[in-house]
C-alpha cells in the first residue's frame, strides 16, 4: 500500500510513520520537511504534491492549525486562518486527491475532541472540528470508485500533556497507542463515513 502522510513531523504524525512505514510505502509530506513539501493552505501546492507523488492508495492527514485565544479577542481573520489551514486544507486534500487516489483507496482526516467538548479560548477550533465531521458525513455519500473517508477525533494525547494539559482541566490524557489504532482502523479496515472519537 502506498500511503501519503500529511503532517508526518507532528506529534501524531511521527507515531503513525513509525507504525506504518515497516509495512507500507509511506511518503512523508509536510510544509518544511519530508519526502515532499506541501502547503495545505494552497491548492496549487496541493496539486503539485499530487503530481509529484502520482497515484496512491491511502492518505492520512494530521496537519492544520487554529487560533487559541479569548473569545473577546477572536477576530474574523483568526477564523479565516484556521479555516484555510485545518479545515479547507484537509478538505482540499480530499477534493483534489480524489482524482489521484486508486480505486478503493481511503482518506483519513483529523478533527479533535473540541468538536464535542469545548474549552475556553478555542472557539475557532471548536467550529472547525465540527465542520470537518459534517464534511465527512456529506462527502461520503457522493464519493465514487469505492473511496472511503473517515475522520479521527482524538482527545488530548499523553505526548502533549506537558504542553496542552493546562488548557484541558479535568481531561484524562489518551494513550498514543490508542490514537494510532484508530488511524489503523480507518486505513486498514473497511469503515466509511465514520467519526472515530478517541477520548
Amino acid at each position: 500500500m502506498k500511503i501519503i502522510l500529511v503532517g508526518a513531523t507532528g506529534t501524531i504524525g511521527r507515531k503513525l510513520y513509525d507504525e506504518l512505514s515497516p509495512r507500507y510505502e509511506v511518503i512523508k509530506a509536510s510544509a518544511n520537511r519530508g519526502d515532499v513539501k506541501v502547503d495545505i493552505t494552497s491548492t496549487d501546492s496541493i496539486r503539485k504534491m499530487y503530481q509529484q507523488v502520482g497515484s496512491f492508495d491511502a492518505m492520512v492527514i494530521t496537519a492544520g492549525s487554529g487560533y487559541i485565544g479569548p473569545f473577546e479577542q477572536t477576530t474574523e481573520e483568526h477564523f479565516y486562518r484556521g479555516i484555510r489551514s485545518k479545515m479547507m486544507g484537509q478538505i482540499n486534500l480530499v477534493m483534489i486527491g480524489k482524482d489521484y487516489i486508486n480505486d478503493n483507496g481511503s482518506f483519513t482526516i483529523t478533527s479533535g475532541i473540541l468538536a464535542d467538548e469545548p474549552i475556553k479560548g478555542a472557539v475557532v477550533l471548536n467550529t472547525i472540528n465540527s465542520a470537518l465531521h459534517g464534511f465527512v458525513m456529506g462527502a461520503t455519500v457522493e464519493l465514487k470508485r469505492g473511496i472511503r473517508l473517515n475522520v479521527i477525533s482524538p482527545g488530548m494525547v499523553e505526548d502533549s500533556l506537558e504542553e496542552l494539559g493546562p488548557f484541558f482541566p479535568g481531561h484524562i490524557p489518551v494513550p498514543m497507542d490508542k490514537v494510532v489504532k484508530a488511524y489503523l482502523k480507518s486505513v486498514e479496515g473497511v469503515i466509511n463515513g465514520q467519526v472515530l472519537r478517541v477520548y
